[in-house]
């Protein structure tokens, strides 16, 4: 096989493609716009549902890409050998055009030809949907690969766990897939498969044949226009053609370990007691730089996308710390990562400014946080130092009953769940019970308890490791199975709310989903009719309540020009202008006037938005009909996004049943 690097084999497929007549489009935001399921962009198709689901792309019907991605489900796996949580898709989309009998041979031709990868054929295994109840076997799939050469011990079938792809949200498009390994090593035994988790073998495509539309009631019906989708993930490649150990060691991540070695001083080697750190600060830092340097770049907060975008930069900078990374390293790294990707994705270089400062600016909250979080931790453990004193002098005295009953009477015994039964044997006058209840309260006082432990973590976002590194320094130890346990309660409960409030699929996408979005590009123009053209969009969330826009300005937004904005909004709705679509190419789209920040994504041809002469915009969400379906508009809040950005949540009203 070929030993490529990261940019000749983007350079490869896109060359492949582009001979099979394929439009190449360009990557889309890793923050959705108008999925609400998702936070961010976790594959290749989800910029695409539109157009899954029947929309007529302007690049045509066949397209290829190089998408980026972000998972972060997996956080705490990343250190091991292939976890990653960003990550480039190489996809390619059939939107109603070929089907398997085109795809299968492709892949078979960009796997095996040694024009391509080159990929020894009988290191490659193969997986086809086994049927069941709902939809029958992939004997097609099956018979392809066998035409293209596979053997039968090379071929598996398997059920929809396996392959099947589907929908995305209770409805929708969904099929069957077929999937592609390499075989890493001899199977385990007879029975092994790529369902087998012995690490035999390694999945690196997936073909998606969608062919069946979900209903409510859980029956499959045929979908008028059958669609592929593939995904092939980039670091996996590299990480199989280039006979590396992990996706650390391949150029996409080599660059940016050796600024890490530069900065701390010390050399990355894949099996020290470094390796995790390394590599958790490379992956975390190119996420992050990838996240701020999007065009719709959200800022570090304690929602959303800004969360996890938080938690990864301080993530980051706690491992660097590990590392003898002094202050101000994210910023050294991002820079690495800008000058590294910014050919491909010119937005980093754009954004690179808004980048460094925010990396700047979290890191530095992030030291005080710590700060604080100490501060906490020696309350915490002042606290449990006086109860151990308070308890030994008791023990100490001539008559430990009255002593106790003293110290019960001035509330220095206070009446918690864990002194009640010092107390109440020292109401009952019974010494030895009294000395039995202090004993085993002092047992306790070795171990700092798993509340303590959470509150540092949950209220002051103080690692949980710093909070086991400093009762160690103190000769205590945390109840970990507490904290555990306090941790998956929070878990559970955030992803339940995360669950209500983004629960459905793009399948699903109402009525409401698609005026807040139109609401959006009114309130945008209003913005910059009011505060001047410096207003550009910096990001967008909408759910089936709300919309939030963040926005560039330098101030905060006065009460009067918050009114004012809202009644040209207003206005807009009431004049229940149409809101019309043109196709064109982005160079007419700008002659026209229209905004588009992110016009790169749609490739030659774009949509472009009209509602009479409130608003023109370039943008491939949904929308209303009529600007009058929205109702009304009524600004909720206006508040501080990050430094130099805004944001506004605002509300639509619902059209009477």
């Amino acid at each position: 096989m070929k030993q490529l690097t990261s940019s000749e084999l983007r350079s490869l497929w896109f060359k492949f493609y582009t001979e099979k007549q394929h439009a190449i489009i360009d990557s889309a935001s890793v923050i959705p716009e108008n999925d609400p399921t998702v936070l961010f962009t976790t594959a290749g198709m989800h910029p695409l549902v539109p157009y899954l689901l029947g929309q007529k792309h302007p690049a045509g019907r066949r397209l290829a890409d190089v998408q980026k991605c972000i998972r972060t489900k997996d956080i705490d796996e990343v250190g091991d050998m292939s976890h990653c949580t960003f990550f480039e898709m190489l996809g390619n989309w059939s939107l109603g055009d070929y089907f398997r009998k085109e795809m299968i041979p492709w892949s078979w031709e960009f796997l095996t030809d040694e024009k391509w990868l080159g990929i020894e054929k009988d290191r490659l295994a193969f997986t086809v949907f086994e049927g069941d109840q709902d939809c029958p076997r992939d004997n097609e799939g099956a018979d392809l690969w066998r035409s293209c050469g596979v053997k039968d011990d090379h071929l598996f079938f398997l059920p929809k766990k396996h392959n099947w792809w589907g929908p995305a949200g209770v409805t929708g498009p969904c099929g069957p897939d077929t999937e592609m390994f390499i075989i890493m090593k001899e199977p385990c035994g007879p029975d092994c498969s790529p369902a087998c988790d012995c690490g035999a073998y390694l999945e690196i495509w997936n073909d998606v044949f969608m062919q069946y539309n979900k209903q409510a009631d859980g029956s499959f019906i045929p979908l008028e226009q059958k669609n592929v989708d593939t995904g092939m993930g980039l670091e996996r490649v590299l990480c199989v053609l280039n006979g590396k150990k992990s996706v650390y060691e391949t150029d996409v991540f080599t660059g940016i370990i050796a600024k890490i070695e530069q900065l701390s001083g010390k050399k990355y080697n894949a099996d020290d007691e470094n390796t995790k750190a390394f590599r958790v600060v490379a992956d975390h830092m190119r996420t992050s730089t990838f996240i701020l340097g999007d065009p719709r770049g959200v800022s570090p907060s304690n929602v959303d996308q800004g969360y996890i975008l938080r938690r990864l930069i301080r993530r980051a900078v706690r491992y660097g710390m590990n590392l003898g990374l002094e202050a101000g390293f994210t910023a050294e790294i991002a820079q690495v990562i800008i000058d590294q990707y910014k050919e491909i994705y010119p937005e980093l270089s754009a954004n690179s400014a808004f980048v460094l400062e925010q990396l700047k600016l979290e890191e530095d909250r992030f030291t005080r946080t710590l700060r604080q979080g100490e501060k906490e931790f020696e309350k915490v453990y002042y606290n449990v130092g006086q109860t151990k004193i308070l308890l030994e002098s008791i023990l100490a005295a001539d008559d430990i009953v009255a002593c106790a009953n003293e110290n019960a009477q001035t509330k220095k015994l206070r009446p918690s769940p864990d002194m009640m039964p010092i107390i109440e044997a020292a109401k009952a006058g019974d010494a030895a019970a009294v000395k039995a209840a202090i004993d085993a309260r002092l047992s306790t006082l070795t171990v700092l308890d798993g509340r303590s432990a959470f509150k540092l973590y949950d209220t002051y976002g103080f690692p949980i490791e710093m909070t086991t590194e400093l009762a160690a320094e103190k000769g205590l130890t945390v109840d970990m199975e507490d904290f555990e346990a306090r941790f998956k309660q929070h878990q559970e409960t955030s992803h339940a709310g995360a669950e209500q409030r983004f629960k459905g699929g793009l399948a699903d996408a109402s009525e409401q989903t698609a005026c807040l979005h139109t609401a959006t590009h009114l309130l945008q123009a209003a913005l910059r009719k009011v505060l001047g053209d410096e207003v550009h969009q910096k990001g967008s969330n909408i759910t089936a309540e709300r919309l939030r826009f963040d926005f560039t300005f330098g101030r905060k937004v006065t009460p009067e020009e918050l009114e004012t904005v809202e009644k040209l909004v207003n206005e807009a709705i009431e004049a229940k202008v149409p809101v019309t679509l043109e196709e064109m190419t982005v160079p007419e789209a700008k002659a026209q006037g229209a905004m588009g920040l992110f016009e790169s994504k749609y490739g030659e041809r774009v949509k472009v938005y009209t509602m009479g002469k409130y608003s023109k915009e370039i943008c491939g969400g949904p929308h209303a009909k009529n600007t009058g379906d929205l109702v009304s508009f009524k600004i909720q809040k206006e508040e501080s996004s990050s430094a130099g950005v805004r944001r506004i949540k605002a509300t639509i009203g619902r059209k009477a049943e």
